[in-house]
């Protein structure tokens, strides 16, 4: 959740920031009301509660001079009436307040680049050059299906579009993958936390997925669980209403989980192969991180993912997404985009999100600084989607018989 005071206190200048990022400024008109509605709310109630401390020592003159008190507890009974009612008015404006403040995205960096849509990303760094193939490589599906390693069409029986089975070599390198990253970011300085892939509503207002993006989830039929879209949700929400200890402070995680999303705004993109699936593999790095210490490590995980696939020899680049482009939590984002030559484009693998206190706030996870309790910021990233880094190595490492070289760090995994 945006900082409200801040938003009161320069409403003007905190929304032209917001409408960067696309609010709709009916929205934010609607918060400005509440703003008003809630302050009467509070001079009202101190109007009466001041009535009534007034009252109050009024009475206790009457009974000290033994004067009739009959029509005074009269009036400070009915006022005790309206000062609950002013109260109850008083927690509604401000739960109103709140409700609206939670479909509102988090504020941009300054220094994120204006722009609608992915085509005005900024590109900040190419890391290793794509290869030059003198044959025309085959996309991923082919190749997955040609050594026998995924099928779409038994996944598709079993679970419907967006769903795959893996065998063999594509089973066994998925989960070669997931060691590898997993050990790669421990020895980062990330513990490994094994994590549920079902959350409650409350964790998953917490990180900002609810109430915005509810149709995007799946939901546990007669409860209100849901299915884990990212592992960033219960790995973040493991310090939910929590005042953290400053000494111990970065806690750094990291955590592989099956991920599960309905892809409900992606009709008719990469229907085929593996690129956007319902359920998938992934790896996850979550910071929760004193403020001044969060850009740092921001770049930390940046490189952290990265260096995974120079490791593995995937050519990919650095991306600096715009305010059209940037998530719904996020304060600035990184994106890694991996070469994919079949497709003889740039894909995204990983997101690196700062989200500052914005999610701090809405789950309320705090440390003490001092002898004062302040928010901390939570970061989190892909370090990597295992099986976009699976089509990544299959297209990159692909032979003109349609064979796949294995990379040499995954072969100790593999037993080879």
């Amino acid at each position: 959740m945006i900082d409200l005071k801040l938003l009161q206190k320069d409403f003007e200048a905190v929304s032209k920031k917001l409408m960067r990022k696309g609010v709709d400024e009916k929205l934010l008109e609607k918060v400005k009301i509440k703003f008003e509605e809630l302050k009467a709310a509070k001079v009202a109630f101190e109007t009466l509660q001041a009535a009534q401390n007034a009252m109050s020592k009024e009475f206790g003159v009457y009974k000290r001079e033994g004067k009739d008190i009959s029509e005074l507890k009269a009036k400070v009974d009915e006022n005790k009436i309206r000062v609950a009612d002013a109260i109850e008015i008083q927690r509604l404006r401000q739960e109103e307040l709140e409700t609206l403040a939670m479909a509102i995205p988090n504020i941009p960096d300054d220094n994120v680049p204006d722009g609608e849509d992915e085509n005005d990303n900024i590109e900040l760094k190419r890391i290793l050059t794509p290869k030059e193939f003198s044959f025309t490589p085959k996309e991923h599906w082919e190749l997955a299906e040609q050594n026998g390693w995924i099928d779409f069409e038994r996944g598709a029986k079993l679970s419907g579009s967006r769903f795959s089975v893996s065998y063999d070599m594509g089973a066994k390198l998925e989960r070669a993958l997931i060691n590898f990253m997993l050990n790669f970011n421990e020895k980062r300085g990330f513990h490994e936390v094994s994590v549920p892939h079902m959350v409650n509503r409350v964790a998953l207002e917490g990180t900002g997925q609810l109430p915005k993006f509810e149709n995007d989830l799946y939901k546990i039929e007669g409860q209100e669980m849901f299915l884990i879209p990212t592992a960033e949700v219960p790995l973040t929400n493991l310090f939910q209403d929590e005042i953290l200890p400053s000494d111990k402070l970065p806690y750094k995680m990291t955590g592989y989980t099956s991920c599960y999303r309905k892809e409900a705004g992606a009709a008719g993109r990469d229907t085929r192969g593996m690129i956007r699936q319902h359920q998938f593999h992934k790896v996850e790095l979550v910071v929760i991180s004193k403020p001044e210490e969060s850009e740092a490590i921001f770049d930390e995980m940046v490189s952290c993912a990265s260096d995974i696939l120079t490791a593995l020899e995937l050519p990919h680049r650095l991306v600096n997404l715009c305010t059209g482009d940037l998530g719904f939590g996020a304060a600035h984002t990184t994106d890694i985009e991996v070469w994919l030559p079949g497709q003889n484009q740039y894909r995204e693998i990983s997101s690196i999100s700062n989200t500052r206190d914005f999610q701090a706030r809405r789950a309320k996870i705090r440390y003490k600084n001092g002898k004062k309790n302040e928010f901390v910021n939570t970061l989190n990233g892909s370090s990597l989607a295992v099986g976009r880094t699976l089509v990544a190595i299959m297209e990159n490492n692909q032979n003109e018989d349609g064979s796949i070289d294995i990379p040499e760090v995954l072969k100790p995994y593999l037993g080879m």
